[in-house]
């Protein structure tokens, strides 16, 4: 067997082009959607991120705004940036970039940002809004999985999702948002880690694996089910390379596997433009 790729450059290049054409819809009426970040630091893998944000913004016509404070920021400076940005009519969304340099309290600093902005979708309000089932802006990776598994018409609904990893950004509201009752969703899901002495035996029994550990190939082959849906959403670094928790051997055995680039990464860009849209559309 050899795997159909789940090629998140594709889709997420789809949802950049809906997000475009509603954007230039909004502008024809006045309203110019924009997206801010706040870069603390130096962190070269941070700072890549944010660029690719910002260059995204550029090519769906979205306004994007940046402030970029020094390693030496304070707390109280870090939250001032939160406050300007909360402030700003012309910022609709906005996210402070992590991880926070050493001496910072990330919780506080997204605790500041004003909820119906998270364009993150991790806001406590917001997070609390999933557990719900409420409107309210999705987090970004879950949202990108779950709208790439749609793309490739692979059944969630009623199939057993198992998630490796239980992680703030992936693991807890992916499984949230899998279990929804709520067509596309409605899954049964199991979320197990790193710490699990079972781990293949678990993994063996989903229909669909979300590997989010950040461990270079934990998921091999022999752990599959023939003809799952493997997603490789964590990432680690060998040096200057990309390394995916899912081994390559995986693709043998999958009936549809991300690849280690062009997978979970641009539908979680993408994601985010769809956010920052969606806000400027409830203002």
């Amino acid at each position: 067997m050899s795997a159909i790729i789940l090629d998140g450059e594709a889709v997420a290049a789809r949802v950049r082009a809906e997000v475009a054409e509603r954007t230039a819809k909004l502008a024809a009426e006045g309203v110019q959607v924009g997206l801010g970040t706040i870069l603390v630091g130096d962190d070269v893998p941070s700072a890549r991120y944010v660029a690719m944000k910002h260059q995204d913004c550029q090519e769906v016509g979205i306004a994007s705004f940046r402030e970029h404070l020094p390693a030496t920021a304070t707390q109280r400076e870090v939250e001032d940036a939160v406050a300007r940005f909360n402030a700003n009519p012309a910022i609709h969304a906005f996210l402070v970039q992590v991880p926070l340099p050493p001496g910072l309290n990330e919780e506080r600093a997204l605790l500041a940002v004003e909820p119906d902005k998270d364009v993150d979708g991790l806001q406590p309000v917001n997070l609390g809004r999933l557990v719900m089932g409420a409107p309210g802006p999705l987090p970004c990776t879950p949202a990108g999985i779950l709208e790439l598994l749609h793309a490739y018409d692979v059944p969630v609904e009623g199939r057993h999702v198992v998630v490796i990893g239980r992680g703030l950004t992936i693991g807890r509201p992916l499984a949230l948002l899998l279990a929804l009752k709520r067509p596309g969703c409605n899954a049964a899901v199991t979320v197990v880690h790193t710490g699990v002495p079972d781990l293949a035996e678990y993994v063996r029994l989903g229909d669909i694996v979300v590997a989010a550990a950040g461990s270079a190939g934990l998921v091999t082959a022999d752990m599959v089910k023939p003809g799952a849906a493997v997603v490789g959403a964590g990432t680690s670094w060998s040096g200057r390379k990309v390394l995916s928790d899912v081994d390559p051997g995986v693709a043998e055995v999958a009936g549809w596997i991300t690849p280690r680039l062009g997978g979970v990464g641009p539908m979680t860009r993408a994601m985010l433009l769809r956010n920052a849209l969606a806000a400027a559309e409830r203002s």
